[in-house]
C-alpha cells in the first residue's frame, strides 16, 4: 500500500490538500492534470529497502552524540504505530529529523540567522519493537521563519518518516506541541481542512513518563489507516 493508497482510503478531509493557495509552495508543485497510475514493480511487491547502514544502539538519543549535552529543553517523544485495527505495526522503521532548540536544522539549506548547536544533530530513528512502540530522546526544537508569507513562523515540530511491512512507499508525517500558538497561523498545519485531524498531529503531555527534574515527556501514536489514520505529507515540507 501507498501513501496515495491511504490517503484514497482516508475520510474526505483528514489529509493535507495537494493545492493549498495559503501554502505557497504547493501552487507550483501540486498536479493540475489526472494522475497516471503505474504498476508496481517487484521490488514495491515484495516490501520496502530500509535506509543506509545498520540501525546501531543510541540511534533513537538525539541528545547523546555530542561531547557535551545539547542546549534546549530535554523531551521524551514516545508512542505506539498502529494499524487501523488499532494492532501494533511490528519492525517498522522510524527517523526523526528536527530543528534545535533556536529553530535551525543542521542542513545546507538552512540560512537562518540562529545558532548551530554543536552537541545536536537533529536526526534519530529505530525500529517499532513487538507492541509497536517508538521513542526517542531529544530536544524541543524552537520556532522559525519560512518565507511563506510575511511574518511566517512555523510552530515547533518534528518530521516523522516511516518504513516497515505493508508500509510499500515512505509515509512523512509532522508531530506538534499541545498549547503552541503558533499552530492556528501555520499553513501547512491548516493544509488538513478537518479540525479533529489536525489536532491527531498533536502530541500529549505524558506527566508518568516525564523524569523529575531532568525532561518532560510527550505521548504521540501514529495510525496508518482508518477513521483515525494520522495525516501524512505527500513529500517532504
Amino acid at each position: 500500500m501507498t501513501d496515495r493508497d491511504v490517503v484514497e482510503l482516508a475520510p474526505a478531509g483528514t489529509q493535507p490538500e495537494y493545492h493549498f493557495p495559503p501554502y505557497a509552495s504547493t501552487v507550483a508543485r501540486s498536479p493540475r492534470m489526472p494522475l497516471i497510475r503505474l504498476l508496481k514493480t517487484r521490488t514495491e511487491r515484495t516490501g520496502p529497502v530500509f535506509g543506509h547502514g545498520f540501525i546501531r544502539e543510541g540511534d533513537n538519543d538525539l541528545t547523546a552524540h555530542g561531547e557535551s549535552d545539547p542546549i534546549g529543553e530535554r523531551i521524551l517523544v514516545h508512542g505506539r504505530v498502529l494499524n487501523e485495527d488499532g494492532q501494533p505495526v511490528r519492525g517498522a522503521l522510524v527517523e526523526v529529523w528536527q530543528a534545535n532548540s533556536a529553530g535551525r536544522y543542521r542542513h545546507k539549506v538552512d540560512t537562518y540567522d540562529a545558532p548551530l548547536d554543536p552537541n545536536f544533530h537533529g536526526g534519530g530513528r529505530m525500529m517499532t519493537d513487538e507492541q509497536g512502540r517508538y521513542w526517542f530522546k531529544s530536544i524541543k526544537p524552537g520556532p522559525y521563519p519560512w518565507g511563506n508569507h510575511h511574518n511566517a513562523w512555523r510552530p515547533s515540530h518534528i518530521h516523522f518518516s516511516l518504513f516497515g511491512a505493508g508500509i510499500l512507499s515512505r509515509l512523512v508525517t509532522q508531530m506538534y506541541f499541545p498549547g503552541d500558538p503558533l499552530q492556528p497561523l501555520d499553513s501547512i498545519f491548516n493544509s488538513i481542512p478537518d479540525e479533529a485531524a489536525r489536532q491527531r498531529l498533536i502530541s500529549h503531555l505524558d506527566m508518568d513518563r516525564s523524569e523529575s527534574n531532568f525532561l518532560l515527556a510527550y505521548n504521540w501514536d501514529i495510525v496508518l489507516r482508518g477513521r483515525s489514520d494520522t495525516p501524512f505529507e505527500e513529500g517532504n515540507r
